[in-house]
């Protein structure tokens, strides 16, 4: 039995630490803050991250840095932060993406399980566009013509398994059509395929496609979101367009290493929705077609748990297996 000296005393140690580690995440961050980019420098996710980094460097008066670790579908940067110290100090800016690639590849890591939702950071819809000879002027009339030649029309994506090629598959499969895939290493070559008319369709991201577009070199048809988009007016949703219930997009979000605590999370949360809704972010993210959102961190995790899902029942039904 322990005497009662030995009791006071680490009485008294607990009763000291307690405060000391919620002082501890009052005064957060009290260094700078690494944010994990798994993509390189200059696209949209990189963006979105520099965006928000910066706001939570003015805002904290700490240095916010950007880290891009780029490799393996992005796999490389996620495992990265799924291993850092649960601090609050090292935190992941990345792309919907994470919710494919659980089906894709042999991860050391389960994106639900190792990391902590922050907050669900934006959106930016996918333009459904077809190389300028293509007879089709619609959703609609694109549906018609692939039905009336089945694997004929060629589509390109930005390589086997990602967004671009899962958001063409999905069209498919709800449409009841059948094109071929032609995967490129990268958006670029794969838009360019389809300007060259080497490939006919292409599903990219709105800020890729439009200026092509209005330069007459594609002619998008459709953005894949629910609603239309600000930057964009004209063109119709695909739901609207004869595909009633058919929404993919791109969205970024933001984790922290899973046991990272509560109040840290909170702390970021509350900072970042803050910042998504200035003005000069506003503008800033309409320029590049992203539309700001905010959540609570349980409605990032929700959300995560639903593309999972839905991205794990289509790439079962097209057997897509990653050589």
């Amino acid at each position: 039995m322990m005497d009662a000296t030995r009791l006071v005393v680490m009485a008294l140690v607990a009763g000291l630490a307690c405060p000391a580690a919620g002082l501890a995440a009052e005064q957060y961050p009290a260094k700078p803050v690494r944010i994990v980019v798994p993509f390189t420098p200059g696209g949209s996710n990189d963006l979105v991250g520099r965006i928000l980094a910066q706001k939570l460097s003015d805002a904290w008066g700490q240095p916010v840095i950007v880290d891009n670790r780029p490799g393996g579908g992005s796999t490389i940067g996620i495992e990265l932060v799924t291993r850092a110290t649960p601090d609050g100090y090292t935190v992941l800016a990345t792309s919907g993406g994470i919710a494919i690639n659980v089906w894709l590849y042999r991860l050391s890591f389960d994106p639900v399980k190792d990391l902590t939702p922050i907050v669900l950071m934006a959106r930016m819809p996918y333009v459904l566009a077809v190389n300028p000879s293509v007879p089709a002027k619609s959703t609609m009339e694109l549906v018609n013509l692939a039905r009336a030649q089945p694997g004929k029309l060629a589509f390109s994506s930005s390589g086997a398994g990602t967004s671009t090629h899962l958001t063409m598959e999905m069209f498919m499969s709800m449409t009841k059509i059948n094109m071929l895939h032609v995967a490129y290493k990268g958006g670029g070559p794969a838009l360019n395929a389809v300007m060259s008319g080497e490939t006919q369709v292409i599903f990219n991201v709105v800020t890729g496609s439009l200026p092509h577009a209005r330069s007459g070199k594609l002619r998008a048809l459709a953005v894949s979101s629910a609603k239309r988009t600000e930057i964009a007016p004209e063109l119709p949703t695909i739901a609207e367009s004869g595909a009633p219930g058919f929404e993919v997009i791109a969205w970024y979000n933001m984790f922290a290493p899973a046991g990272t605590p509560s109040r840290i999370v909170a702390r970021i949360n509350a900072e970042a929705n803050r910042a998504l809704q200035q003005p000069d972010v506003l503008a800033r993210f309409r320029k590049l077609g992203v539309t700001p959102l905010g959540s609570t961190p349980k409605e990032l995790g929700d959300y995560l748990k639903f593309e999972i899902d839905r991205w794990g029942k289509l790439i079962k039904e097209i057997s897509l297996k990653l050589k």
